[in-house]
């Protein structure tokens, strides 16, 4: 179903409130880095920018100090704006207005004519006398005479001779302001043009009409704005309609009748009303409400609340269809303000900016109307799941992850020692001067000593090579380790991007079976409702891949199941539980060729059963790796700790 858009548009008042800066006014500052921190777990669950910006469009989030409100709280309510309108009014005093005018009319009337009855008793004039009683007789019995409906005493009053001047004013005033209210039911736009206008412009308005529905009937799409604004207000108008009593309705259709009888605009009327519903088939023409409150509303007042009963319904379908943040610049931002308020309307203009900021960071591009992640989102990716885990960790554990050895290679770390026997002369001119002129006062030309040699530190070049295994069972998703898992190895490829450039990072994932799995890839990966745990593939791969690589070689395996698939003698997957003998047996082998390479492998055991336990204790005895008993919340603590040791035990046996 096509969805009826909630356009920005030109309203009669102007809704815009400007006060001078006094310093306690507060704006959002929106920027790609919160947007990307916002929904860094979301992208980690399964990789989907599109997926990640709908849920958080849909809940919303903090900044700042600030709320920022999503669609969900804004639907709820728009629904408690409905509801309190339902629960308040009543339409049953609808007419009341009308009825009360028009009963003043005939009151006056009324006066009038005993007025004249006894100014003529009292005149002495008996002639006269007489014939003006005849004659208030007359008219007294034609007031008593008139329909009790709306309509019916409109027509008899249209048709009646008044006496009074001033009732004659009070009618045709009445009957103005009717019209007026009618017209501007159908024709906001056009109610500038339609300011006391009388019943000799009523043919200027019908023609005027004419040219519209003929225009709306060949080219619909030249008036486009007009004629939605027109056709919700038709469509608010219907609603009432369908809302009320069949009693109410038929008063309200014969007054609109009544009132619109005059050089056929009434049929005017019902065929742009007949051309707007085939326009616009989304805007609830068929809508009604139930009202239960107290509160009588006046027919100008009741079209108010239909139309902000229509607007409420419209934001409400156009924010349940939002799928991409830049549907939100369709909204009526002032609208919705009145609604709902600044809040909400703040929130509504920073959510449609998102993608936006996004694109412009160069986080997310657009292709096929669709955003995908660029290669510097993945970075930042890593980065923040690198800086969530850092903050988590003391000091005493990681530090600045500076290296304690210095090397010989040529890399420059800024840091300089004095020289040292045996130590390469990578001599620091500017602070051996300084020494020197430190220690002889100044004066030229300088002399030098062997005290005065200052030299720089360089950073070791030492390489090691790992491969992260993650283990992508079902009991790795059923239990909500996947995702720790996998910012895990964001991170750690992150730290080693950025710490240690040299180094090599693979990951491999398994399940039936192994694969590997590019980092950029690894935000979509899932576990693919596999059965199995096949470390024995899994080791076979990452020994592989470890064998193209050079310096020291880990596999750093992330599980929490014991072994229960392995390759057969064909190639094919086997899976068995509980684990066959000649599963671990496989896998034990596995881990046998890893220790003859030089591999040494460290596991993490997300919440061990005793099982897994003691298989993990075998391939510690085997390979002399060690084994980490972990959970979800703490496995990033331990991963990069080891591995940072791990890196410093390198450099210091070098």
């Amino acid at each position: 179903m096509v969805i009826g858009k909630w356009r920005r548009r030109k309203r009669n008042k102007n809704y815009y409130a400007y006060s001078a800066w006094d310093g306690t006014q507060t704006g959002f500052e929106l920027s790609a880095d919160d947007i990307m921190s916002e929904i860094a777990d979301d992208l980690m669950f399964d990789g989907d920018i599109n997926s990640a910006l709908r849920r958080l469009m849909q809940s919303g989030f903090d900044m700042d100090g600030e709320r920022i409100q999503g669609l969900r709280d804004m639907l709820n309510e728009l629904r408690e704006q409905r509801q309190e309108r339902l629960e308040n009014y009543d339409l049953g005093g609808v007419y009341d207005e009308v009825s009360e005018g028009l009963n003043n009319v005939v009151d006056t009337e009324r006066q009038s004519l005993d007025d004249l009855l006894q100014e003529a008793t009292e005149s002495g004039d008996e002639r006269r006398a007489k014939i003006t009683e005849e004659t208030v007789t007359q008219r007294n019995l034609e007031l008593d005479m008139m329909p009790e409906d709306l309509a019916g005493k409109v027509r008899e009053l249209q048709n009646y001779e008044f006496t009074s001047s001033e009732a004659r004013q009070q009618f045709d005033d009445l009957m103005d302001k009717l019209k007026e209210q009618l017209m501007q039911r159908y024709l906001d736009q056009m109610s500038d043009d339609m300011q006391n206008m009388g019943s000799e412009d009523m043919g200027r308005l019908k023609d005027m009409m004419s040219s519209l529905n003929e225009m709306l009937e060949q080219n619909p799409e030249t008036l486009d704005e007009l004629l939605e604004v027109m056709a919700q207000r038709m469509a608010a108008a219907q609603a009432m309609m369908n809302s009320m009593t069949p009693e109410q309705q038929q008063q309200l259709q014969q007054l609109n009748d009544q009132l619109l009888e005059d050089m056929d605009l009434q049929w005017q009327m019902d065929r742009l009303s007949q051309n707007l519903q085939e326009a616009f088939p989304d805007l609830g023409w068929e809508q009604s409400y139930e009202f239960s409150g107290d509160e009588q509303v006046s027919l100008d007042n009741a079209q108010n609340i239909f139309e902000e009963l229509a607007d409420i319904d419209s934001l409400e379908r156009m924010l349940s269809s939002v799928n991409n943040p830049s549907q939100l610049a369709e909204v009526d931002i002032e609208r919705a303000r009145e609604l709902l308020g600044d809040d909400v309307a703040n929130s509504l203009d920073q959510l449609s900016e998102i993608a936006q900021e996004l694109e412009k960071a160069g986080y997310v591009e657009s292709k096929d109307g669709r955003f995908e992640l660029t290669p510097r989102a993945m970075r930042k990716i890593g980065q923040q799941a690198l800086a969530d885990l850092f903050k988590k960790l003391s000091k005493d554990h990681l530090g600045s992850h500076d290296l304690q050895h210095e090397g010989i290679g040529h890399e420059r770390d800024f840091s300089t020692k004095p020289y040292e026997f045996g130590d390469p002369f990578n001599l620091d001119i500017q602070r051996t001067v300084r020494n020197a002129i430190k220690r002889t006062g100044g004066g030229t030309p300088i002399e030098l000593s062997p005290d005065d040699f200052e030299i720089e530190r360089t950073e070791s070049l030492v390489r090691s090579s790992t491969v992260l295994m993650l283990d992508l069972s079902n009991s790795m998703a059923w239990t909500g380790r996947l995702l720790p898992a996998k910012k895990v190895a964001l991170a750690l490829q992150s730290l080693i991007t950025m710490q240690y450039p040299r180094d090599y990072l693979g990951i491999v994932g398994f399940h039936l079976l192994a694969r590997e799995i590019d980092i950029h890839e690894l935000p979509e990966v899932t576990t693919g409702y596999m059965q199995g745990t096949n470390m024995q593939h899994a080791l076979m791969l990452a020994r592989q891949m470890l064998a193209k690589q050079t310096g020291t070689k880990q596999i750093i395996m992330v599980t929490d199941g014991e072994p229960t698939a392995h390759i057969d003698r064909n190639g094919n997957p086997y899976f068995d539980y509980p684990p066959s003998q000649f599963t671990i047996d496989r896998t034990l082998a596995e881990v046998m060729a890893c220790t003859k390479d030089g591999i040494r492998i460290n596991t993490f055991m997300l919440d061990p059963e005793p099982a897994l336990s003691r298989f993990i204790e075998k391939i510690t005895e085997m390979n002399g790796g060690r084994a980490f008993f972990t959970n979800r919340d703490n496995l990033g603590d331990y991963l990069l700790v080891d591995f940072v040791e791990h890196r410093r035990k390198i450099v210091t046996s070098r």
